[in-house]
């Protein structure tokens, strides 16, 4: 049985079964039910789904079913018409290829027949621009014989196109939409006579688009594919990030696709950063040099950046998640078995990376210094380490605290990242510009990643104004970027999203004064905040007015006729229309559970799906109840939207970005701009 079209789903042993009886013969031929790299199933013609730059590295591999009689003789690769891998079987050890170049996986998933194999061909490139045929033809020791053809393409440069970029900056804040962008500005520049005051420093970028955000299986993405689409040209699917899906149960097996970093550092000899918000594990951080079909893996993720360093050339890492990198034997460790990862030869050989082990005591933070990172644990380490040639920075043991409650604990109002047991975070801008001082250093360039990642973290929460204050430090993070690329313009930014969380809306803006608001809340006055006494839509929204301190922020979120924020994709939530002192516990941190995280913030006090939400203290006795769209989770939070993001280009190239994009062209724009040249 040979198809060109790419089938996600394996064929059940009935219908082998049914296959057999229908050819009359009394063992079925074997067929092929999943090709990898996967062709586009619905388009006929010269269009592909799986696309890569020249010389670009990725995993040939074939599902080979049975009749669960006959064992898989051998399977053969070939590219236009010429083979280019041989595997076969040594009939010895059940499910197992010999050799050097590829294998056939244990793990299979449970709908596949016994003797069915899964056969990978690892680092495979092809520098001939073009489409091209992929055939995989399979024999089982009776004689039986299965074809599957499929294709995909190298995208060809154009060559002297100008300068090339030696530097590649890529501003992510996860989840911002258009909406999320608007109310930063609103908020850190007020508007007047219907004039915006002052603009953004994203909002000053020359050239934008708007991108497609659909991952390989759904037209809602998740972070992991969302970010791993724009740096490896491929689309990946919901919680996978480098990998295509395949038909084993392995966390870090499944089929590779070599991303930017790796690529250019291959080629080019740059470095790698990854700056972020989150817990360094993180889907969206991991997404840039991480292979593995299961964002959640932890263990296996962190280890990976140590251990891949010499093929992805990561030299800076900075964020949240302490935990994974602490022995197991130390409290506040989350590192695991079910988590870590052994990889198998074939992949070991093929990307020339280490095998890892199962090594829950490894004491990482000690393993990236062996290897030449200086640590910071704080921000006060980090203004005194210097420019080091390498640099790990881990704040806090989960997701570091967000804006809003950093600020607040340096202007002494706030107790939360003390509760937490970090009162001493950097702010992303610091990060950033650290990150670009140490990557600076390598005369052949970098790739950089930085993440706003908790303007998607507070609207999954509905907590406006958190992911408000969120994005306007991640705006003051682009600040940096922007100056950097303008006093070396061999490099390229972009400021773009994963996805858009949450439906966000900016629906108008308070008719209460604050006070009017907290005394509805808590009952000192008779009523409810409902949207009918609270909300001014049209010319009652005016232009609300925020207060800038010296630092660069709002002095509070809570003015006079504030701004409010609506949501398209929201779970149930009770609203006073006010900040909270307080966020939603995060869970991310070990110890979230324990006082006084849990004295402050347990989900009873300070959840929007409680009718007793806060907003200051733990008084609120008035809140409005919001229906919510979606199911939410045992969570109850909002979820990420299809609506494509807006993308906005700085710098060398940045003109190639305009009209309306898919996720993964991006990947062959900044290929262009960085390898052919751009003006």
């Amino acid at each position: 049985m040979s198809s060109t079209f790419f089938q996600p789903r394996a064929l059940s042993v009935a219908v082998l079964t049914a296959l057999a009886t229908l050819a009359g013969a009394a063992d079925a031929a074997p067929v092929i039910s999943r090709l990898t790299p996967p062709s586009n199933p619905l388009i006929a013609s010269a269009n592909t789904l799986a696309r890569f730059l020249p010389g670009q590295r990725f995993d040939l591999q074939a599902t080979v079913q049975t009749d669960g009689t006959n064992k898989i003789a051998n399977v053969v690769f070939a590219v236009d018409g010429t083979t280019v891998a041989t595997l076969t079987n040594d009939l010895t050890t059940a499910d197992q290829f010999s050799g050097k170049t590829g294998l056939v996986k244990n793990g299979l998933v449970s709908t596949l027949a016994a003797n069915s194999v899964v056969a990978s061909l690892r680092g495979y490139a092809n520098s001939t621009a073009g489409i091209h045929t992929l055939t995989v033809t399979a024999t089982d020791v009776a004689g039986g014989v299965t074809t599957r053809t499929g294709n995909f393409e190298v995208v060809g440069l154009i060559a002297n196109n100008g300068r090339p970029a030696k530097n590649v900056i890529i501003m992510l804040g996860d989840g911002m939409g258009a909406a999320h962008r608007t109310a930063a500005r609103v908020m850190a520049k007020g508007y007047l006579q219907g004039k915006a005051q002052d603009r953004l420093a994203m909002d000053t970028f020359p050239n934008t688009a708007m991108v497609m955000t659909a991952s390989l299986n759904s037209i809602v993405t998740d972070s992991a594919p969302g970010m791993s689409n724009y740096v490896s040209g491929n689309k990946a699917q919901n919680n996978q990030e480098g990998v295509y899906p395949d038909d084993t149960t392995a966390k870090f097996d499944n089929p590779r696709v070599e991303y930017l970093s790796e690529y250019l550092h291959r080629t080019k000899g740059t470095s790698t950063g990854i700056v972020t918000t989150a817990d360094v594990f993180d889907a969206t951080p991991a997404a840039i040099a991480v292979h593995t079909q299961d964002r959640g893996a932890g263990t296996g993720i962190v280890d990976q950046y140590l251990d891949d360093q010499g093929t992805t050339g990561l030299s800076v890492l900075m964020g949240g998640g302490r935990k994974w990198f602490l022995p197991s034997t130390t409290s506040g460790s989350a590192r695991s078995t079910s988590t870590d990862y052994v990889l198998s030869s074939d992949i070991t050989t093929g990307w020339g990376v280490a095998a890892g082990a199962i090594d829950t005591t490894r004491d990482l933070i000690a393993g990236f210094q062996s290897a030449g990172f200086t640590y910071a644990p704080d921000k006060s380490t980090l203004d005194t380490v210097g420019t080091p040639d390498k640099l790990l920075g881990l704040f806090t043991l989960g997701n570091m605290n967000v804006a809003l409650d950093k600020l607040n604990g340096r202007r002494g109002t706030s107790s939360v990242t003390a509760d937490y047991g970090f009162p001493d975070q950097p702010l992303l801008p610091e990060m950033t510009d650290k990150a670009l001082q140490v990557l600076s250093k390598n005369t052949n360039g970098f790739v950089l990643m930085v993440e706003g990642a908790s303007i998607d973290k507070q609207a999954h929460l509905m907590d406006s104004d958190r992911w408000i204050v969120e994005t306007i430090e991640f705006d003051k993070a682009i600040e940096k970027a922007k100056a950097f690329a303008a006093s070396n313009p061999d490099t390229i930014v972009i400021v773009t999203a994963d996805h858009e969380c949450s439906g966000a809306a900016i629906i108008g803006a308070s008719v209460k004064t604050a006070q009017q608001l907290k005394d509805l809340a808590t009952g000192a006055v008779a009523g409810t905040p409902t949207p009918a006494t609270v909300v001014g839509t049209y010319d009652a929204a005016k232009f609300p007015s925020y207060t800038i301190a010296a630092d660069g922020y709002p002095v509070t979120t809570d003015i006079d006729y504030k701004m409010l924020i609506g949501y398209g994709a929201n779970a149930d939530r009770y609203e006073t229309w006010l900040s909270s002192a307080y966020p939603v516990a995060d869970s991310t941190h070990p110890f979230a559970g324990s006082a006084p995280v849990s004295t402050n913030s347990p989900s009873t006090v300070y959840n929007r799906n409680n009718p007793a939400a806060t907003y200051s203290t733990n008084t609120a006795t008035n809140s409005y109840l919001v229906t919510g769209q979606v199911p939410g989770g045992g969570s109850n939070q909002a979820t990420h939207t299809a609506t494509d993001i807006p993308l906005s280009a700085f710098g060398r190239g940045s003109s190639l970005f305009s009209g309306v994009i898919d996720n993964t062209d991006v990947f062959f724009k900044l290929g262009q701009i960085a390898i052919g040249g751009a003006k």
